[in-house]
């Protein structure tokens, strides 16, 4: 039995509609940003249907909580012992291809398929990542996306590189850092060393709790630097187009995008926001007729 995980911040009917599409052949458990107004409704359709759901943390983004959401929501899967594989998704994800062809591909592998490079030689917005891990960041007690937020960041940069600030040395971690993308698929085994590595190094957790973008950097550490690394492939087989459109980076997905979608052996996409996915939408639930 496989697991998809779905971290929800906004449109609780299209997270609805998501999970009801997966657990046709998967368990699903959902988190639902602590912020976000769940309808009695849609709570009574998760529990008729038996749908896992959470509603615990206060999701800010830049701040390690949607890593926790990640961590607890691994944790809480994990505890059926039936479960062999766990997806990590978003809310605004959509399968792409029939569920059984997603179930099916993952039902034999031993792969944790995800995004994976080392943070250090890597630039994103201008930035060596690896400040994001090195530097001390207090996003989850801020809009890291309000004007203080974004002063804040720049100024705290600029201070801790005059500085020389290494956290690493004081937190005593010898690791090399990784980083890729929340959004994974891992083996049960792999899932389950990971989630003990990290409750079992609190100077790792405190580096993440105290970092920016925690949620890119965790299971990469500590898989990377694993025997299970030589497991780790990298075509996560989910299309995201990196670029504004809609106003949203990454862009979000309309029509336009169907033939590259079906050009490729993609599993999920993201994002889908309505009504800019409507159409887009239509023609993929058709295809699950």
């Amino acid at each position: 039995m496989q697991a998809v995980l779905i971290i929800a911040h906004r449109d609780p009917r299209q997270v609805l509609d998501l999970a009801q599409i997966m657990h046709q052949r998967f368990e699903v458990y959902i988190h639902f940003d602590k912020k976000m107004n769940i309808p009695g409704e849609i709570k009574r359709e998760l529990e008729a249907d038996g749908i896992h759901y959470y509603q615990q943390i206060d999701v800010r983004w830049g701040g390690w909580s949607i890593g926790q959401v990640a961590v607890n929501l691994m944790k809480e899967a994990l505890k059926n012992p039936e479960i062999t594989y766990v997806h990590v998704i978003s809310g605004q994800d959509w399968p792409l291809q029939p569920v059984d062809n997603i179930y099916d591909f993952f039902e034999h592998s031993d792969k944790a398929f995800m995004k994976f490079f080392k943070a250090k030689g890597t630039k994103k917005s201008g930035e060596p990542i690896i400040w994001w891990q090195q530097y001390y960041f207090h996003y989850d007690d801020m809009n890291r996306r309000s004007l203080y937020g974004k002063l804040y960041h720049r100024v705290s940069l600029a201070l801790q590189t005059l500085f020389r600030v290494n956290k690493f040395k004081k937190l005593g971690i010898n690791l090399e850092i990784y980083s890729g993308s929340n959004w994974c698929d891992l083996p049960r085994e792999i899932a389950d060393y990971a989630l003990t590595y990290l409750d079992s190094h609190p100077e790792l957790l405190k580096m993440l709790k105290t970092g920016c973008f925690s949620d890119e950097f965790w299971m990469q550490t500590i898989i990377g630097n694993s025997k299970y690394r030589k497991q780790i492939c990298t075509d996560f087989h989910r299309y995201i187009v990196w670029e504004h459109r809609h106003d949203s980076y990454p862009a979000i997905l309309d029509e336009s995008d169907y033939d590259k979608i079906k050009a490729e052996n993609y599993f999920w996409g993201r994002k889908f926001v309505e009504p800019y996915s409507d159409m887009l939408m239509k023609k993929l639930n058709g295809e699950r007729l």
